[in-house]
């Protein structure tokens, strides 16, 4: 059978990592798939890469690699996505809250020539009522700017090897995983899951660090803020010019008044448009800065002895 790779992220995760091994390992050898784990410590600050290297010290089928510092899950990923050697390469969260069961599933329709096999979400598990409510907003934001149905969707996939390679030649620095699946194409099947409970540690995310992820990755994956700009402006135009007609009319009818209040409000909206205009703008040009420097998605401090070939600070 051909071998599954499964990448899986990890910032601050110490107490997950033998128990998310251990599930692991147990579900695929019992299905006989044949597999390796790469666990990613995203510059974490507990014992999550002591721990990353002390189950692959007692399993081979487990790799491991530390980055320098907190580079992001993105970066987690894309790395995981560089040291698998899999035919087919799974992604999922170290929590086990994207459910392990889920996975041999997965590999089967993979098996049958899927070749993007994405996990949709069809319950949220218990979370708090504005966490969810939080969530749900973010996730229509995100699909209504990158015109793509995001609300259920996850970094829970199973990727065919050709996907992977089109994912790695792609040159950006800023990126969006699952996204980036969405826009590749291929053939893909959707498969249902419920997320589960934490065993251990709790979420990494607030709200936020959600609206920031959102900002990043909209303004990396969509031009469409770009062109709230232009509306922006077109409202201001409108609003000047019907303003600008209600004050001849008083005045040729000889009724004019004071217009200081009207002027106040006018310099209002148009400043509050212009300042968020300069606010979207410039952070398209931070993203341009980012990627002209060309600097790499990550740098790689250490990894574990099983990993071959010198990787060290692969972008």
């Amino acid at each position: 059978m051909s071998l599954l790779s499964i990448v899986i992220p990890s910032y601050n995760e110490e107490g997950n990592i033998a128990n998310t091994e251990s599930v692991l390992r147990g579900i695929l050898e019992r299905e006989k798939i044949p597999y390796e784990l790469i666990f990613i410590s995203d510059g974490s600050t507990d014992g999550t890469y002591e721990a990353i290297q002390k189950v692959s010290e007692q399993n081979p089928c487990v790799k491991g690699a530390q980055f320098s510092r907190n580079f992001g899950k993105e970066a987690s990923i894309f790395a995981g996505l560089q040291l698998a050697c899999g035919d087919a390469v799974a992604v999922m969260d170290c929590d086990l809250q994207h459910p392990p069961e889920t996975l041999p599933e997965m590999y089967r329709l993979w098996q049958e020539g899927y070749e993007v096999v994405e996990g949709v979400k069809s319950a949220r598990g218990k979370e708090g009522l504005f966490y969810k409510l939080s969530a749900g907003l973010f996730y229509k934001i995100m699909s209504g700017l990158i015109k793509l149905d995001m609300n259920a969707s996850s970094d829970f996939k199973l990727l065919d090897r050709k996907v992977v390679n089109v994912l790695l030649e792609l040159k950006e620095r800023n990126t969006f995983f699952r996204a980036l699946t969405f826009w590749a194409g291929f053939k893909t099947v959707k498969v249902e899951y419920e997320v589960q409970e934490r065993k251990y540690g709790k979420s990494k995310w607030s709200l936020f660090s959600l609206m920031r992820y959102a900002l990043s990755n909209v303004t990396s994956f969509s031009t469409l803020p770009l062109q709230l700009v232009t509306f922006m402006g077109i409202i201001s135009i409108l609003l000047s010019l019907i303003l600008g007609i209600q004050t001849l009319v008083r005045y040729l009818s000889g009724n004019a008044v004071e217009g200081f209040t009207t002027v106040i409000l006018l310099i209002l909206i148009i400043g509050g448009f212009i300042m968020l205009s300069l606010g979207i703008l410039g952070h398209y040009l931070a993203r341009i800065y980012e990627e002209v420097k060309g600097r790499p998605k990550y740098i790689i401090s250490q990894v574990t002895e099983n990993v071959r070939g010198n990787i060290t600070g692969k972008a």
